[in-house]
């Protein structure tokens, strides 16, 4: 396709929200802009399962607090496979940069997470970061 749109680094996403209106959103709103939605989970321990078996996972979007237990635990098994983690809570948790490719506080609007998405894509592509990034997003990644 000549005119196409170019194939994205990522596509597939995992949403892990225990607030069922954003996790509702949130899908809604990437399934519009073009992406997969893997699964969207409430709890660690679904989020764990769809990590250990979806070969394809490009992304994890994770909240912290889940009532289970912690995205930290999300993002350390996603490390783990390789598959980069962005953060989406009302604060950051200590060791962040360690385990996550960003952090996008909340609330947030929409396209902030297109952007954070995108800068994500980028660094991981090889280029450097855009330069102007949303105010509630924090980039961890560097370019290789």
């Amino acid at each position: 396709m000549l005119f196409g749109r170019k194939k994205r680094r990522i596509e597939r996403v995992l949403v892990v929200e225990d607030e069922p209106l954003i996790a509702f959103d949130t899908e809604h709103f990437l399934t519009g802009e073009g992406f997969v939605i893997a699964a969207t989970v409430d709890t660690s321990a679904e989020a764990l399962r769809v990590i250990a078996a979806d070969e394809e996972l490009d992304l994890v979007l994770a909240d912290i607090d889940l009532a289970d237990g912690s995205g930290v635990d999300v993002a350390r098994a996603a490390q783990g496979r390789g598959v980069p983690v962005l953060f989406v809570t009302g604060s950051c948790p200590e060791g962040a940069r360690t385990l996550a490719a960003g952090c996008l506080a909340k609330p947030y609007p929409q396209r902030d997470l297109l952007t954070a998405i995108a800068a994500i894509e980028a660094v991981l592509e090889g280029a450097k970061a855009p330069r102007r990034l949303p105010v509630s997003f924090s980039l961890f990644l560097s370019p290789a």
